[in-house]
């Protein structure tokens, strides 16, 4: 995930005018051979990044939770992928993340929990309705992933 944040922060700050991708989502991120993630866009027109950063945070949260917006589960609970992480958060999280992130023998440490709520979080900020309230693409990289998962 932080290859795909970088990738977004370069798009949106990496050059004189900002590249808004417009369509992120796990299946537009390739991994090579060495897992580095890899950002397929193209362009589209002029519009706002603050909807690049929505759909990083929707990514998280289908990376975590295995679920996609249209879960058929969580849409029949009337939610929306941001309500129930929401509800989620607020005590059982390790619960609706994706057992496979974790290996079979691995025991999830207070630093893993850390981790998870950390991405949680991120994924939070960058989902706010609205979207002057979003975290930046900058801050992601440089406040939010560096310093919790790079100092971790």
């Amino acid at each position: 995930m932080l290859d795909a944040a970088m990738a977004i922060e370069y798009l949106h700050h990496g050059n004189e005018t900002p590249i808004v991708h417009c369509n992120l989502k796990p299946s537009n991120i390739l991994l090579d051979e060495d897992m580095v993630a890899h950002v397929e866009y193209g362009l589209e027109g002029i519009v706002s990044t603050s909807g690049d950063v929505y759909s990083y945070g929707i990514m998280l949260m289908e990376v975590l939770t295995k679920r996609g917006p249209t879960d058929e589960e969580i849409c029949n609970e009337n939610l929306d992928l941001r309500k129930w992480m929401t509800q989620s958060f607020s005590g059982t999280i390790m619960e609706v993340v994706d057992a496979n992130l974790f290996l079979e023998e691995e025991q999830i440490t207070s630093k893993g929990e850390i981790c998870i709520d950390a991405m949680v979080e991120l994924a939070l900020d960058c989902t706010k309705e609205n979207p002057e309230s979003r975290i930046t693409r900058k801050d992601i990289v440089s406040n939010k992933i560096k310093k919790t998962f790079l100092e971790t």
